[in-house]
């Protein structure tokens, strides 16, 4: 098994890449403001979770590196809200980006409630 076959890798890659698509409408002054932070901090869900995954067999790191990974798609939340409050996405367009990423927080916090899901052991 390898972390791309997480569905939560598989739901935070495809989150991330969604915003690729709507940065299309956002205006050029927020290039290297919102849209750089909601792209950094939904790419970093995928690379924390990556980072958990290669740590699973010491639960202590697996378990902090998810956290990690959850805190990341709260921000990425939070910059959504920005987006949204901004007038830059619709309120369809954001409700669907916020569920995603409720999605993705359930299914960290299951990794983290259930470690040995994914063969991390206590040590």
């Amino acid at each position: 098994m390898r972390v791309q076959d997480l569905i939560a890798y598989k739901k935070g890659f495809d989150l991330a890449m969604s915003f690729f698509k709507i940065f299309k409408e956002f205006p050029k002054e927020e290039t290297y403001s919102l849209r750089g932070q909601i792209r950094r901090s939904s790419r970093r869900v995928c690379a924390n979770l990556s980072e958990a995954y290669c740590k699973r067999r010491y639960q202590k790191h697996f378990i902090s590196k998810l956290t990690d990974c959850d805190a990341e798609n709260a921000e990425t939340q939070t910059w959504l809200e920005f987006a949204f409050s901004c007038e830059y996405i619709q309120k369809q367009t954001f409700e669907n980006l916020k569920n995603k990423s409720i999605e993705i927080s359930k299914l960290i916090n299951f990794l983290i409630l259930n470690p040995e899901k994914i063969g991390s052991k206590l040590s």
